[in-house]
């Protein structure tokens, strides 16, 4: 969990690789802002900030409205984007909230897939490693992810449709949603913990 020291002889006697491969692991990780090394300290995972969740949402606005705004209707993502809705469909009904939100990650995944970018691609799974430190920090799956499920199935809808605009507006007000509700949850949570790290 975000904040959360790691050990390097435990991790590696449980992944069952050597401390020099955990190492540069470590390095990558550190790199990419998922992990923080402190000197004296060691290595522990990296407790996203108010500001960083903001700048996560206004590139995955950027991103993600322009990609399904300018999309070719049978590129082949739109049936990656099929797949995650009927998968958090299913999760749904199950009340499988973590399935949900892997559902609705590979769902956005899928509309950056629409540019035909690896670069973006690869920035985007970043992003999202980013954004599932975020999620872990607020420890509430059904909270987080239940009420996307209608709206990305609106989305897909309006896009299979030929109205790629429509489907970009309704992203960006969705996008737009997650985040005002993230950010006041992560204010709930620095204000239980007053402030003292998460």
């Amino acid at each position: 969990v975000p904040g959360q020291r790691l050990s390097e002889a435990s991790l590696s006697e449980a992944l069952e690789i050597s401390r020099n491969t955990l190492r540069e692991v470590f390095r990558i990780l550190t790199k990419e802002g998922l992990l923080v090394h402190e000197p004296n300290k060691g290595v522990s995972v990296a407790v996203p900030s108010m500001a960083s969740i903001i700048d996560i949402y206004r590139v995955r606005r950027m991103i993600e409205c322009q990609a399904l705004a300018q999309a070719y209707p049978m590129h082949p993502a739109r049936a990656l984007m099929r797949e995650a809705v009927d998968a958090a469909l299913r999760h749904r009904d199950a009340e499988d909230w973590s399935g949900v939100g892997t559902a609705n990650m590979a769902f956005h995944k899928a509309i950056v897939e629409l540019a035909d970018s690896e670069r973006l691609n690869e920035m985007f799974s970043h992003l999202l490693a980013e954004l599932r430190l975020v999620f872990g920090l607020l420890r509430d799956p059904h909270f987080l992810h239940a009420p996307y499920v209608n709206m990305n199935q609106r989305i897909l809808q309006l896009f299979e449709e030929g109205q790629p605009a429509q489907a970009a507006q309704a992203l960006n007000d969705y996008l737009v949603h997650s985040e005002r509700i993230i950010l006041a949850a992560y204010a709930r949570r620095l204000a239980e913990t007053g402030n003292k790290g998460l």
